[in-house]
């Protein structure tokens, strides 16, 4: 089925169709994996390009890309999802690369929110394009938006994102949302020491003003980003710490799909603060998650070299529930990575082969 298998069983027996064992689930039953995980949410990338380089997330060139015809196209991702839906799939989430720069995405997003069972469609984007797609993406369906920005500053924004002008055209694009209803907003940050640290509180500040859920977000490192990863690595708890010097913060129940962050608030304040801590604090018994990379692979864990090609069965017009489901028996307990190391990564080298 392409699935590199697990070295571990992580439990259950395979039968035809299906996983049978400890959650007693078989063929048409929800997608729950091993380790008794209930699965209800798809990362589907559209895209391995973008149009940012981000520091963190991509290397400056060198980056080979997928050929066109090698990219599902939108019908084939719709017929994924209507395969998956049966099965427990409710949430839907669009990424990149940066996903707008794939052309018509609105019409991707209408056409998986008439999919039957699909409760909630979002996106992340860096919001470069979000300005002139964001009424069209509210009208085909998109709920929600998360948007990358890691500083307040126009020279470190240009900076780290390694494009000159990004600033001005993300704040357009985080105004336009607003302006389109998309609601909850979602911020997120990548704390990187000596690039953006030092405005912690400027961002937790934004949240006494503003229905903004501002996300910091540890480096997770990779091939390409070792250095940083190595050298400019900052937790989550030290940003916690930075925060409470401000003012008291309470335990937040945060947004709508708050996935793996943890949220706080500061008393009366209209958004909330949230942490990623995929180094320092592993949320991996909470995952709830698959994802689907523009080429077609079916992958259980972000990082990691476990995938299933779903793109030959699917053209072949094969049945893809089979492989939907070992690619559930083979979804791993955790993430391996390692601070500085890319022993964790699967040999990935940018987040965006993946969909981050």
């Amino acid at each position: 089925m392409g699935t590199r298998a697990h070295p571990a069983d992580p439990g259950g027996v395979m039968k035809p169709g299906g996983v049978v064992g400890a959650t007693g689930e078989g063929k048409g039953g929800p997608m729950v994996d091993g380790f008794g995980r209930r699965i209800e949410y798809l990362r589907i990338s559209v895209t391995d390009k973008c149009n940012l380089r981000c520091v963190y997330c991509m290397p400056l060139e060198g980056l080979e890309w997928l050929k066109r015809d090698a990219l599902l196209s939108y019908e084939e991702i719709v017929r994924i999802v209507r395969v998956m839906a049966p099965m427990g799939l409710r949430r839907v989430r669009f990424t990149g690369g940066e996903p707008l720069v794939r052309r018509d995405l609105p019409d991707l997003v209408r056409m998986v929110a008439d999919v039957p069972g699909i409760e909630d469609l979002s996106l992340s984007t860096n919001a470069v394009l979000l300005a002139e797609h964001a009424d069209a993406l509210r009208e085909a369906g998109l709920n929600r938006v998360n948007v990358s920005l890691d500083s307040l500053r126009a020279d470190r924004v240009d900076a780290i994102s390694r494009r000159p002008g990004s600033h001005g055209r993300i704040m357009a694009g985080l105004r336009a949302a607003e302006e389109s209803g998309f609601t909850p907003l979602k911020i997120n940050v990548v704390l990187m020491g000596g690039r953006n640290d030092d405005e912690i509180a400027d961002f937790a500040e934004i949240t006494r003003e503003r229905p903004w859920h501002i996300r910091f977000i540890e480096v997770m490192p990779t091939t390409a980003n070792l250095d940083l990863s190595r050298e400019n690595y900052v937790s989550c708890a030290e940003a916690l710490r930075r925060i409470r010097a401000l003012g008291t913060l309470e335990p937040a129940e945060g947004p709508t799909g708050n996935g793996p962050a943890t949220y706080y608030r500061f008393p009366g304040a209209p958004g909330t603060i949230g942490v990623i801590t995929p180094m320092s604090h592993n949320f991996c018994d909470r995952c709830n998650r698959m994802r689907l990379t523009a080429d077609g692979q079916l992958r259980p864990c972000l990082f990691g070299d476990l995938q299933t090609d779903l793109r030959g069965p699917l053209r072949a017009g094969e049945p893809l529930e089979p492989h939907i489901r070992e690619t559930l028996r083979v979804k791993p307990e955790r993430h391996l990575l390692v601070q500085g190391s890319d022993s964790g990564s699967g040999g990935l080298v940018a987040l965006s082969q993946t969909g981050g």
